[in-house]
């Protein structure tokens, strides 16, 4: 094995991305020096894509039939031995996946199994084809409900080095598979304790909407970029617009620098839109009038806001000043907004009186009475005499004539 820089070749499963502990875990084996190339057992799109520097072995179900008379060629023995035990487990799938890695396996150092599942499956018969140390480590179901549990003991024995998250598993698979626990290694999930640790409460904006011009997100973020304040987190809750002019509120924030101080939420509604409300600090949505001139009617968020009792920042906008008291900017202007902003982080007293004088606004203007008055005025419409409506008909009729 290279004592330079070793290179490990990882069989993990990319179905919804790599899976958090995985992507973290490799992550810092790359930080300690090891070289990585990813060899997936399934492929799809998740929230952890693998990072430039991996070299990912990527495969179609052509590419891995048309690897096959390569990979006999290579090693005719080894090729049908391999197979055998495929054949004689059920296993021909994870054979053939084996096969497809096996060329682009010959440079690494050693072959490491994330899961004792398919991905041990792949890995073990890898090792019968290219000869490479194997490495898998054990979690949970692989131990209770594994797919293959007569290919998982085979896998096992071949292993060059097991480990296990706990001394519980390291006892279970004792007892389930006979596997002595002198050979197993307890090495628990790691975790970057920088990024997840105790720290001061974050003072937390809120901005629902969807990501068009209008709702203000650019000049949000150019004014929390203005504050310089890492202890500010802004909580995007919304998606993209109409395709005609949505905006890219995500490119607004790497323009800013801030992706460590943003949270995108997605779209969400009920009860889970309710608690970020509840949760957040301030309300923040600076509308403007867009480049095409378009506006705002008023934005039901912000009546949202004002019930949850949350003080309110926005701008002298449409019909917003007309029910929103204080904390109102003009549009497009970020020095305000920052000074707005700073005023409400610096006193919870401020926040308190607006959230509280908010409350009563919302209660004031935008109570279901209101739909009362529609409701009177349908009943009117719909009460008319059969006299007005017949006159209204001839009057219409006589000038149709006319």
């Amino acid at each position: 094995m290279s004592q330079q820089q070793p290179h490990l070749g990882i069989v993990a499963s990319m179905k919804r991305g790599l899976e958090h502990f995985i992507y973290r875990d490799v992550s810092h084996l790359e930080q300690t020096g090891v070289k990585i190339s990813i060899y997936p057992t399934k492929v799809g799109q998740g929230l952890y894509a693998p990072r430039e520097s991996w070299r990912v072995i990527r495969w179609s179900l052509m590419s891995i039939l048309l690897a096959q008379p390569g990979a006999f060629l290579r090693s005719p023995r080894r090729y049908f031995q391999a197979l055998s035990i495929a054949i004689k487990h059920r296993a021909i799938v994870d054979f053939l996946l084996a096969a497809y890695f096996a060329k682009s396996m010959q440079d690494v150092d050693a072959i490491y199994a994330t899961f004792g599942d398919r991905k041990l499956f792949v890995g073990y018969f890898a090792k019968l084809l290219v000869d490479k140390p194997l490495l898998c480590t054990i979690h949970a179901y692989e131990l209770y409900q594994n797919p293959n549990p007569g290919l998982f003991q085979a896998s096992l024995a071949a292993c060059d080095q097991l480990i296990t998250i706990s001394d519980f598993n390291r006892k279970k698979l004792n007892e389930l598979f006979g596997y002595s626990e002198e050979k197993i290694d307890i090495i628990s999930l790691s975790m970057d304790l920088e990024d997840y640790r105790p720290t001061p409460k974050k003072f937390v904006i809120l901005i629902v909407g969807f990501f068009v011009q209008r709702k203000g997100h650019k000049v949000l973020f150019q004014a929390v970029k203005q504050l310089n304040d890492p202890n500010i987190e802004v909580w995007v809750v919304g998606g993209e617009g109409a395709e005609s002019d949505s905006v890219d509120v995500r490119g607004f924030v790497k323009e800013c620098q801030l992706e460590s101080q943003v949270a995108f939420l997605g779209k969400l509604s009920g009860t889970a839109l309710r608690a970020m409300y509840h949760a957040c600090d301030v309300f923040c949505l600076p509308c403007h009038f867009d480049d095409v001139g378009v506006g705002e009617g008023f934005p039901s968020v912000i009546i949202e806001a004002m019930a949850c009792g949350k003080p309110v920042i926005s701008t002298r906008h449409v019909g917003i000043p007309e029910f929103l008291e204080r904390m109102i900017v003009e549009e497009k202007n970020v020095d305000q907004l920052v000074d707005a902003i700073r005023k409400v982080k610096d006193s919870e007293q401020l926040r308190r009186e607006l959230g509280l004088r908010n409350r009563e606004l919302a209660e004031k203007y935008f109570s279901a009475a209101n739909v009362q008055k529609t409701a009177t005025l349908v009943r009117g419409l719909c009460g008319k005499k059969e006299s007005e409506q017949a006159t209204h008909l001839a009057s219409v009729t006589t000038k149709t004539a006319k």
